[in-house]
């Protein structure tokens, strides 16, 4: 979910807690995650959570027994494997039996994320938020030694800003500084990865492009939610935005099912 800062990114993402039926693609997303599950009675799906928080370029756990006001930000870190694939060390991962379960992690990760008052959004996100569902499915009717790995990323980005809309200054200023350099390099990325003539994308510029390699250039399926101001005021903004989901829509990706086996199973 892209936008500039108060469009409604975290509004469409998470929905609103007092009203059910306002409730966002995360909640959706879970629900149709376990509806699906309960269906399939000739598979075995192990559903874990995470959900994590990048915040002047360090990264947050929302799900650890430590409150975030209490970690460094340095604890954990991003790992490539020898297929390319994105791993994070010391990320919390919450497995959950249904649905409610899931919903309390995502509500227990919403208290703990960093929101600040500016002059376009009395809670305007501060970080980029990354609330990931892993999927491990193993038919219990076929070899059980074949296992499918899904991951699901919902992303909340944090709004690009005009500072001098805004009115950021102090922490605030240093906060917007850190989300526009981010979302500038996301907009490399996307640039480099249409340009088929590169042969370098620049994933490690910064930790948002970095974690997110996989959902933009890799074994994946995107959707982009571009978030737009109706007002003429902010045209510019508007207009910037949709240059971004145009060329968003370049990247093409050829997704395929991420099948492993399972190691010990298989030696037994």
């Amino acid at each position: 979910c892209y936008g500039q800062t108060a469009s409604g990114k975290t509004f469409t993402m998470t929905g609103s807690t007092q009203n059910y039926k306002y409730r966002g693609l995360i909640p959706r997303a879970i629900n149709n995650i376990f509806s699906e599950v309960g269906g399939r009675f000739d598979t075995q799906i192990t559903v874990k959570v995470s959900y994590l928080e990048i915040y002047n370029e360090l990264l947050f756990d929302m799900l650890s027994n430590v409150p975030p006001h209490e970690q460094t930000g340095t604890s954990i870190s991003v790992l490539d494997d020898s297929k390319g694939e994105v791993h994070m060390k010391g990320l919390t991962m919450i497995q959950c039996k249904n649905e409610e379960e899931a919903l309390n992690c995502l509500f227990e990760g919403e208290t703990n994320r960093t929101t600040a008052d500016n002059l376009l959004n009395k809670t305007s996100s501060r970080s980029h938020a990354i609330f990931t569902i892993h999927l491990e499915s193993r038919s219990t009717i076929e070899t059980s030694e074949k296992v499918i790995h899904s991951q699901l990323n919902l992303v909340d980005l944090a709004g690009n800003e005009r500072t001098k809309k805004t009115g950021a200054e102090g922490l605030t200023l240093k906060e917007a500084n850190y989300i526009n350099r981010s979302l500038s390099y996301l907009e490399q990325v996307v640039v480099s990865t249409c340009d088929k003539k590169r042969e370098h994308v620049p994933y490690r510029q910064c930790k948002l492009t970095n974690i997110l390699k996989n959902s933009i250039g890799g074994n994946c399926k995107t959707i982009l939610i571009a978030n737009v101001f109706p007002e003429a005021h902010h045209l510019e903004e508007t207009l910037s935005t949709l240059r971004f989901a145009t060329r968003m829509r370049n990247v093409t990706n050829e997704s395929t099912v991420n099948e492993a086996l399972h190691q010990p199973l298989l030696i037994k």
